[in-house]
């Protein structure tokens, strides 16, 4: 394979650890982050996959496999695998892991048998897992101990480790509607313009939108607007960065008029600039009335 070729491949991120210590949950949080994820995959077909990445160039851009015990007697080579590859490609290996007794504890809260436990406990099943994972574990690249987790605490880690460098943690829709055709069913917030004087009033403005100059200086120029710019985007932020820590990937604030076509579209843009430099926050802006009159 050409040096070009290999310039253009992507990460590659192979998951594992002890069972119970939040797999899952990893492979969860990486897919909201865009990584490719495949799961339960067995060693044996890690080659394969990365043959097929190689070929796809940067269709996927970023691949996280999960492989562990589920694999039974194919999980044994893993360590091997794992030295084959990384002679031709750069992998890392991420293994989650935690106490034995919060392993316990976490199987019998979902009344699941360990996967190795066979006529034993659920302990003997941790102790052959344990000794199974012995090289894999000290050939890790990062290894999180899980054991004070929460599943949006553990969300957090991962994405604070493997999201891009100034990627997006949680995407906001400001969406512009009117009150008449009802409210958004996925609104998370909602807002109401309607304490400002109505363009649609003035004969010059009616033909015009939010999205023309003449309207969006009409309306900024009525008292209150700005003050509550300032002081709605204000207090969304603190609920933005919220939103990050408990990893709520997206939400939706609503701002609505009367017929969505005037107040409610030159607030959302506005709203926008306002809301851009947040950290972590992507903002886009839909307006789901405008045109219908």
């Amino acid at each position: 394979m050409g040096e070009a070729t290999r310039q253009d491949v992507g990460e590659v991120l192979i998951v594992t650890g002890m069972s119970g210590a939040g797999r899952s949950t990893a492979a969860n949080a990486l897919e909201d982050l865009d990584w490719y994820v495949v799961d339960n995959l067995p060693p044996q077909m890690l080659k394969p996959l990365l043959d097929l990445t190689e070929l796809a160039g940067g269709v996927l851009p970023r691949v996280a496999v999960v492989v562990d015990v589920r694999g039974r007697d194919l999980f044994s080579d893993l360590p091997d695998a794992m030295r084959a590859l990384r002679e031709r490609r750069q992998i890392r290996l991420l293994f989650l892991d935690a106490s034995d007794e919060v392993l316990v504890r976490r199987f019998e809260a979902v009344r699941r048998p360990h996967p190795l436990q066979g006529d034993g406990t659920i302990l003997d099943g941790i102790r052959r897992e344990r000794g199974r994972l012995a090289a894999v574990r000290e050939s890790a690249d990062v290894i999180i101990d899980t054991s004070s987790y929460n599943i949006h605490q553990l969300a957090t880690k991962v994405a604070d480790l493997f999201s891009e460098e100034g990627a997006a943690r949680h995407t906001l829709t400001l969406q512009s509607f009117g009150f008449k055709y009802g409210l958004p069913p996925d609104a998370d917030i909602v807002a109401d313009m309607r304490f400002l004087p109505n363009p649609f009033w003035d004969e010059r403005l009616r033909p015009f939108t939010g999205e023309d100059e003449e309207v969006r200086e009409y309306v900024l120029g009525q008292q209150g607007a700005e003050e509550f710019l300032d002081a709605y985007s204000a207090a969304l932020r603190p609920v933005l960065e919220g939103y990050q820590r408990e990893n709520k990937s997206h939400s939706v604030v609503a701002i609505g008029c009367t017929g969505g076509k005037h107040r409610s579209v030159v607030m959302v843009r506005e709203l926008a600039q306002r809301l851009a430099s947040v950290p972590g926050v992507a903002v886009r802006v839909t307006h789901r009335d405008l045109g219908r009159e």
